[in-house]
């Protein structure tokens, strides 16, 4: 899918930078995120769940968390969340408690291994549907084989140790 506004393939890029980064990082995963307010980055990261000790941090949760101490507030009205996978259940509703406007992911549940997901086949949609989010949008699949070649693919066999949600 091609992006829907000029910048989505530039912060989607410093997203894919940022999961590299994580692949790299003991206790992190290769999955990255930026939070935009009026074009510029305030929130970053990549998936810290084994480094921190804590399964709530995602690299959405991660950016979002940063993005609003960085700003002094707990919401993000206007912003937009570029992620390299698309949010999990969590991580939308944060985006919804946050008043983030739009979210763009990368690789969507069906380019990568269901590990990556609650078992349940809720998407982002969905819940963004079903929080009666009407001014919030999404759109998926920017830059997403990139994304998807940092994460198990679907058919891939991944260690067993790796696979929390399955």
């Amino acid at each position: 899918m091609t992006a829907d506004k000029p910048d989505d393939e530039a912060f989607m890029r410093r997203a894919l930078a940022l999961a590299e980064a994580g692949a790299q990082t003991e206790g992190a995963s290769p999955i990255g995120c930026v939070v935009v307010l009026d074009g510029v980055v305030v929130g970053e990261g990549h998936n810290e769940v084994g480094l921190r000790h804590d399964p709530s941090a995602h690299a959405e949760i991660v950016a979002i968390r940063r993005a609003c101490q960085g700003l002094g507030r707990d919401e993000l009205r206007g912003a937009t969340l570029y992620s390299t996978l698309q949010p999990c259940g969590m991580c939308s509703m944060a985006c919804i408690w946050t008043s983030i406007g739009r979210i763009v992911y990368g690789a969507r549940r069906q380019d990568v291994h269901r590990m990556y997901f609650e078992d349940r086949h809720l998407d982002v949609l969905d819940i963004i549907d079903d929080a009666f989010r009407n001014d919030m949008s999404a759109l998926g699949g920017v830059l997403a084989g990139e994304c998807a070649a940092l994460c198990y693919g679907p058919d891939d066999a991944p260690p067993l140790e790796a696979q929390a949600n399955v």
